[in-house]
């Protein structure tokens, strides 16, 4: 199988995944956008060298290392624009205008709380909670050690819910 083709099928499937934690760890949809694109670009030049099963793992380690990169220069803005709801959540089934209130509060409630939350805290919850990815998987991406990612995920959730506590309308969230 041509370079090309193994890229296709192991690497291409992701790409919502990897925006995904890119948008959380840049806080913005055009560094995010071009932050995946390098991603991409390094991991089709690196495709000779993937020997594992799951691309997925190997694509977001790719992703996380360009977004740090990114940080690290100064190359992300922060705080550039605010998180779209009509592009980054599913479609909201037709409800009452009460309804839909509820689920805009709650979910701009959510995304305040996950972007107060530190990056490495943030990073392992995105990837575990928002893009199902297992305990192992996570410590693959993050090069840390599964035990870290259990800590970091209690912790995160842990101050997930006490930053939700503090918002207006929370009683909803408990």
């Amino acid at each position: 199988m041509d370079k090309f083709t193994r890229f296709e099928l192991a690497i291409l499937p992701h790409l919502d995944a990897a925006y995904n934690l890119a948008r959380w760890l840049l806080r913005n949809d055009d560094d995010a956008a071009a932050a995946v694109q390098d991603a991409y670009l390094r991991a089709l030049r690196s495709i000779g060298g993937f020997r594992s099963d799951d691309g997925r793992a190997w694509l977001l380690a790719i992703v996380r290392n360009t977004c740090y990169t990114r940080l690290k220069r100064g190359a992300a803005r922060a705080n550039d624009s605010e998180f779209d709801d009509e592009i980054h959540s599913p479609h909201l089934e037709t409800a009452n205008p009460e309804t839909l209130l509820e689920r805009s509060q709650d979910g701009e409630a959510l995304r305040g709380a996950l972007e107060d939350l530190p990056e490495e805290l943030r990073e392992v919850m995105v990837m575990r909670e928002l893009d199902g990815m297992a305990y192992k998987e996570i410590a693959q991406v993050a090069a840390i050690p599964l035990g870290t990612v259990m800590s970091r995920l209690a912790r995160a959730r842990k101050r997930l819910q006490h930053l939700l506590s503090t918002y207006p309308g929370s009683e909803r969230l408990k």
